[in-house]
């Protein structure tokens, strides 16, 4: 299965447990490794047989703009929903960032990956 990946998406969300995460909304920043066939693009060098990552892209920014959840793993799980849909695509791993988790010890990130499949 050949690869195409989207790192560092970034989208202003509103997902979380504690009320001013909900109610300020932070950054999230979102990976996606898409799993698909690419050899019938290559060969007619034709994006309708491909995925298109630009409308991906768009897609994936306004799940994280969209409805709030409280947890980044079904933030996630949404995600990788919405990259299955896309014609093609049989695998999808998803890597959600939460680098303004509220923690009280200094940190670097907050990262849950999921890998989801048409299997």
């Amino acid at each position: 299965m050949d690869r195409v990946a989207l790192r560092g998406l970034r989208a202003r969300g509103h997902h979380g447990v504690f009320p001013k995460e909900r109610e300020e909304g932070q950054t999230f920043i979102v990976d996606l490794v898409l799993g698909l066939d690419t050899r019938p693009a290559a060969a007619d060098d034709d994006l309708a047989k491909t995925v298109h990552y630009g409308v991906v892209a768009e897609e994936i920014v306004a799940v994280v703009e969209g409805e709030p959840v409280n947890l980044i793993e079904t933030l996630a799980e949404r995600i990788a929903q919405a990259c299955l849909k896309h014609e093609g695509v049989m695998e999808v791993e998803v890597r959600v960032h939460k680098p303004d988790a509220p923690i009280t010890v200094p940190f670097d990130d907050v990262t849950v990956t999921i890998t989801r499949s048409r299997v």
